[in-house]
This record gives C-alpha cells, sequence and structure tokens, in this order.
C-alpha cells in the first residue's frame, strides 16, 4: 500500500517565489513540510548535491521515500504535478 504524498518546500523568507508555491499549496489544501536555507550554507550545500542548484525554492514531491523535485524554473509545473498525486492516475494509487 502506498503511503501518501508529501511535499516538502525548500525556501527562504523574503523570496518571492517561496511565497507563491506556499500560497499555490495552500489553495490546493496541501500539507507540506517548510526547510528554510536562509543563513544555512550547509542546506545549501544539499541542495546542490542532489539537484545541482542553491536556489531556492526546490520543491520535493514524492511519496515511499522517492521524491522528484521542481527547481525554481520548474514551477509552472507545480500544479499539474500536485494533480497527478491525488486519486488513481498513471496507475498510481493513494490511500488514506
Amino acid at each position: 500500500m502506498s503511503a501518501k504524498q508529501k511535499v516538502i518546500v525548500w525556501g527562504r523568507s523574503g523570496c518571492s517565489f517561496c511565497t507563491d508555491v506556499k500560497a499555490v499549496l495552500q489553495a490546493n489544501q496541501r500539507p507540506f513540510e517548510w526547510i528554510d536555507v536562509e543563513g544555512n550554507d550547509v542546506l545549501r550545500e544539499v541542495l546542490e548535491v542532489k539537484y545541482g542548484t542553491r536556489l531556492v525554492p526546490v520543491v520535493e514531491i514524492g511519496r515511499d521515500g522517492k521524491y522528484e523535485a521542481l527547481l525554481h524554473t520548474e514551477l509552472d509545473q507545480l500544479q499539474s504535478r500536485l494533480s497527478v498525486g491525488r486519486g488513481d492516475q498513471h496507475g498510481e494509487r493513494t490511500s488514506d
């Protein structure tokens, strides 16, 4: 049985794109974990190792320990990625 889709947002205060991402998630009633990278070079280094960028926001979407990331240049895909995570599409099922 597959776990519910989880969303993790890497961002910082004062970032307008980060604020936009949070607004989309809240409008879709999607809970998310917020990782604040402000003043924390270690967290930015984690982003660089994982995704080749230190820029935020980065949105990780996944389940069962497997995540795909939307980088700051791919935020136009956020709404569609959230839709795929709900219900039974592409053979994936979510359970309550």
